[in-house]
């Protein structure tokens, strides 16, 4: 159960802006419904993530394998669930996911999808990395893709502490 009440969807200062969340992602998530108490915040995070997950030309597949790592590091299993169906069709396979826990040992994952991933936990786990991770990821995606990555993954990480910050789930009521 969340650690704040939700926002109140019914509220006519917010109908506009509940408009425009249903129309880009098909309804008012709890993780929506939660940023409506500051309509600034919703507004600005609705952009932001609209961006990162729709407008960057970072691959669909590294996008959502980054956002599935993240959330499996931080314990956030609202961000996870979320995610799996982008996942899959983005062409994450179902054994890819599975194995996120282990995915060093794993068969699963391609050389960039290793890279990736190293580059991730080190984002997600240490902050200050060796820098050779970045090179690494650069010299095989270009600078732009490298930089979406690192934003991605950043960006998921801030998702995560917010969602188990204030305890939102996916069972809870409306």
């Amino acid at each position: 159960m969340a650690r704040l009440t939700y926002a109140r969807l019914d509220n006519p200062e917010l109908t506009p802006l509940v408009q425009r969340i249903t129309a880009e992602r098909g309804g008012v998530l709890h993780l929506y419904q939660m940023l409506l108490h500051s309509p600034p915040l919703a507004e600005g995070w609705l952009g932001f993530f609209t961006a990162v997950r729709q407008r960057l030309d970072l691959p669909g597949d590294l996008r959502e394998l980054v956002i599935m790592r993240v959330a499996h590091l931080n314990g956030a299993p609202y961000e996870a669930a979320q995610h799996v169906p982008y996942a899959l069709k983005e062409g994450v396979s179902p054994a890819q996911l599975d194995d996120l826990g282990n995915w060093k040992a794993s068969p699963h994952y391609s050389p960039r999808q290793r890279q990736v991933l190293a580059l991730c936990d080190a984002i997600t786990r240490d902050i200050h990395f060796d820098p050779a991770l970045l090179d690494a990821v650069k010299q095989d995606l270009g600078e732009r893709q490298a930089v979406e990555l690192v934003a991605t993954v950043a960006a998921y990480n801030m998702v995560s502490r917010f969602l188990e910050a204030l305890a939102i789930h996916t069972d809870d009521p409306r």
